[in-house]
């Protein structure tokens, strides 16, 4: 591992920072080092610290701890992001016999300095009880990776020398710092402590030596790993199993992994990787009993559960494909929830069992495959099982893997101050959910996306026009995480395009829960002057568009089904004048009224694989933040020459003949096919007028 600090770097780092406590801004550049190595540390991972002083605000000096917090990534952190804690009192908790995680996570909020700062790591007492200066704490894969194996000390100590100390696994918290200053205490000449199956502290008074001694020991750790390294690796032969198709089998296993709760389904967003390292690892003798054990480190399982789930097809066949997932995933399940019973009796304590799902999924011949309730909690899964599979991989030239006892991971796993790291977007009503807009590139898509986005889901936004879409993305992009937005260049008239759309939706997230057709077509002519090409045109989109995306959709809903309850959604985009057409408009509501009858038989038919299907009739949208309706675009200026109005005097005309005298906005629609969406009420079927109330337009 390169020793990356450069004390030129380090400098104009430093005048960027103008202002920054001197201590602090050496912790903010070397943390930085640090967290841009992902062999040292993944997804807010670590924790580093600097104790300094400061003057309060009566003048007085006063000692403090700063310390990495909760919910920042060493790669990225700023000065903010180390909260300030009154060092002379942290430290005087060391004389206390016991302290419980509550009380001590209160004795961190009320010794900040600053009550808006974040929370602080939950290992600050250990960083509070060392005397070092500058304190450096990574889970490197190296290091973990000979804790986990047989007679880790003596390896440990013949890789990296005398100048460490050793401890078994603790629980972080109050009995870790004690135990590590207590071993730091009879070892004052060490320069790192290895933490068996959780990393390595390192310590100095400068930044840049702690830093370095980092780099050092892990640097140490990574050659000897190499050095028993084969000299010429094996080939990476042919697959020669079974490999599910991907079309067939994410839906199959996305609806199996469906949570179930009180009612409610939390579906969950599937990521899958298949670089040949991985692949390699997969097909490898003995690979099963390899790469089926426990975690690195405790501090893993609660992003991917302590065991991953192993899926050997034997078929290309769906209903085979099924067998096996259902089959495995229930073994899966019961020897997860014997695992919890186990250690709940065991150990005297009451705790509520959480959900048996895996988060890891590995299949020879297609990869790695995670599931998360978000997409960055699929990535960060990812991330982590990739890094386990292979320190597993060169780990096993060394020694057989030892994993922690179920007893260790148990705590970790249902300690609430890990249960707290968790990504709170997870709660949201569509989280995990995935969407389809069509028309992604008009202002309505505008709203929808954006009330969709607001309630949690993946959306995709699809749209002939890739200027249009563009701009809509960047728009809502601005609001939302750019990760949950994508777009799709796709024609909703060519069956072959609509099905490379929803296979790309399937590769990436593992499925779909949500499709609203939305691509719209109109034109202005009496029926005598109508052109037949133009009619055709119109229908086209407006109506076998909505046709074509649905029956490319049906496969997925009913893979999705056939292991899990878990209910789709098709939310039509219909119009105000399926029930109240307009003179010289036939061709737009004849061909929307077309697709309203499509949605009303999709209702009758996916019934079955509890698909609900329901209909939105929406007045007039102009625009949207600036996105204009290309509908109106096109029907605009005729609207406004017959009444001789100008744009604003259109818009007053349209708010002014509903009963509501209100304008119709594009996050009215979004909103409205969020509360379908969100399955508040078991209705399909189903017209939900969305025009202030339009008497000539109430369903009948």
């Amino acid at each position: 591992m390169k020793n990356r600090y450069s004390a030129e770097e380090a400098a104009l780092f430093f005048q960027t920072l103008e202002g920054c406590n001197t201590d602090l801004a050496m912790r903010t550049y070397t943390s930085r080092l640090i967290g841009q190595e992902e062999d040292l540390v993944l997804h807010g991972g670590g924790n580093t610290s600097v104790k300094s002083q400061i003057t309060t605000l009566l003048g007085e000096d006063c000692d403090v701890l700063f310390i990495k917090g909760s919910g920042w990534d060493l790669g990225s952190i700023e000065p903010q992001g180390f909260p300030a804690l009154d060092l002379n009192y942290l430290q005087r908790l060391r004389k206390l016999e016991r302290l419980s995680d509550e009380e001590m996570v209160n004795q961190f909020r009320t010794h900040m300095l600053d009550s808006s700062a974040p929370n602080p790591s939950i290992e600050t007492l250990v960083h509070a009880f060392l005397p070092h200066k500058f304190i450096d704490h990574t889970h490197a894969d190296a290091i973990v990776s000979l804790t986990n194996m047989d007679h880790p000390e003596d390896r440990l100590r013949e890789v990296l020398g005398d100048k460490i100390g050793i401890l078994p696994w603790i629980m972080p918290g109050f009995p870790l710092s004690k135990k590590v200053v207590e071993l730091y205490e009879r070892q004052p000449e060490i320069e790192a402590i290895i933490l068996l199956n959780h990393g390595i502290f390192t310590f100095a008074e400068s930044g840049d030596l702690a830093y370095s001694r980092m780099i050092h020991y892990v640097t140490l750790a990574e050659e000897y790993i190499t050095s028993r390294q084969p000299c010429s690796p094996s080939p990476i032969a042919v697959y020669g199993g079974i490999t599910p198709p991907t079309e067939i089998f994410l839906p199959l296993l996305r609806g199996a992994l469906t949570i179930e709760a009180a009612g409610s389904f939390l579906p969950f967003y599937l990521q899958v990787r298949q670089n040949k390292e991985i692949l390699h690892c997969l097909q490898e003798e003995g690979a099963r009993s390899r790469y089926e054990s426990g975690v690195l480190t405790p501090d893993h399982v609660i992003r991917t559960k302590n065991y991953p789930l192993w899926l050997d097809m034997q078929s290309t066949e769906e209903e085979d494909i099924s067998r096996t997932i259902e089959s495995e995933l229930t073994a899966y399940e019961t020897a997860y929830r014997n695992y919890f019973k186990q250690q709940v009796t065991e150990k005297e304590v009451e705790r509520i069992c959480l959900d048996s799902k895996p988060r890891v999924i590995l299949v020879p011949g297609l990869g790695l495959i995670t599931a998360g309730r978000t997409k960055k909690a699929a990535s960060v899964a990812g991330d982590i099982a990739e890094h386990t599979l292979l320190a597993k991989q060169r780990g096993s030239c060394i020694g057989p893997y030892q994993e922690l006892a179920q007893s260790h991971i148990f705590d970790m796993e249902y300690w609430s101050l890990e249960q707290a790291k968790l990504d709170k977007t997870s709660s949201l009503p569509l989280a995990g959910c995935v969407a389809m807009v069509t028309g992604g590139g008009g202002a309505i898509a505008c709203g929808i996306g954006r009330k969709l986005l607001a309630a949690g889901a993946h959306v995709y936004l699809t749209d002939l026009n890739e200027d249009r879409l563009n701009q809509v993305s960047i728009l809502l992009a601005q609001e939302f995480p750019a990760e949950r937005i994508r777009t799709l260049v796709m024609d909703v008239t060519e069956r072959q395009s609509v099905v490379i759309g929803i296979q790309t939706i399937v590769k990436e997230c593992g499925g779909l829960d949500i499709l609203v057709p939305n691509a719209g077509l109109a034109h202005v002519a009496t029926l005598e002057d109508l052109d037949e090409q133009k009619f055709r045109q119109v229908t086209e989109v407006n109506t076998m568009g909505v046709f074509q995306v649905i029956q490319a959709a049906i496969p997925v809903f009913r893979r999705q089904a056939m292991l899990g309850k878990a209910p789709a959604h098709i939310i039509i985009n219909s119009s105000k004048n399926v029930f109240a057409p307009g003179a010289a408009f036939g061709a737009y509501s004849s061909s929307k009224a077309g697709a309203h009858q499509l949605g009303k038989i999709a209702a009758m038919e996916l019934a079955a694989y509890n698909v609900r299907v329901n209909m939105i009739n929406a007045d007039a949208i102009f625009d949207d933040h600036n996105i204009s309706s290309g509908l109106w675009d096109v029907i605009g200026p005729d609207r406004m020459r017959s009444r001789n109005l100008d744009p604003e005097g259109l818009k007053a005309y349209y708010r002014e003949r509903n009963l509501l005298k209100t304008e119709v906005l594009a996050d009215h629609v979004g909103n409205a096919v969020v509360f379908f969406a969100s399955t508040l009420t078991p209705t399909t079927g189903a017209t939900l007028p969305v025009d202030g109330g339009v008497a000539a337009a109430f369903p009948r």
